[in-house]
């Protein structure tokens, strides 16, 4: 069975919304190899219709590294209900998003890695579907936007890993608590 896993950039004020705006300062040559760790472990990427909109915006027009063009390359499944059509190598996940990605889940490969947070991350949790969930914490204050997994009940994760950047990001790995 592949493994689900996200990884989602936050503010210390949890904040995920535009991190454009407030993470490239921090980008440097470790987080390069973490998030290349994380893309090379994966044969697909899982992501909600708003997160492959702004993706699909910005990658395609990008080339040169290995890590653009593994994004570019690889198969992206978009949950979403008002999406019809998918390009930039995408499928629409037709139907029940939890049934679509416990199927996907089903098939082998390598990982599933998702990126962006926000619905459908509230199914998957609801669910039992995400396996890991990579919190990188960037040493900033955004003081408002969209925040960390908003309307989600309780839910009880376990830290399994932290790693420490010089940059000041700290990334939290947490699983589900059995």
């Amino acid at each position: 069975m592949r493994k689900l896993v996200e990884s989602t950039f936050v503010t210390l004020d949890g904040v995920i919304e535009s991190p454009q705006e407030w993470s490239p300062p921090y980008w440097d040559e470790e987080h390069l190899a973490y998030a290349s760790k994380l893309l090379f472990a994966a044969d697909a990427l899982l992501l909600g219709r708003a997160t492959y909109e702004s993706f699909a915006q910005a990658w395609p027009q990008r080339s040169g590294d290995a890590y653009t063009d593994r994004i570019n390359e690889m198969p992206k499944h978009v949950a979403s209900r008002t999406l019809r059509d998918g390009t930039w190598n995408a499928t629409v996940i037709e139907g029940d998003a939890a049934e679509g990605v416990a199927a996907l889940k089903e098939q082998p490969g390598e990982d599933l890695l998702k990126f962006g947070t926000g619905e459908l991350d509230r199914t998957l949790l609801a669910h039992g579907l995400l396996d890991e969930l990579h919190l990188w914490l960037f040493p900033v204050v955004a003081g408002s936007g969209q925040r960390l997994i908003d309307g989600i009940e309780v839910t009880h994760l376990t830290l399994v890993d932290t790693t420490r950047f010089a940059s000041g990001i700290v990334v939290n790995t947490y699983a589900p608590r059995d």
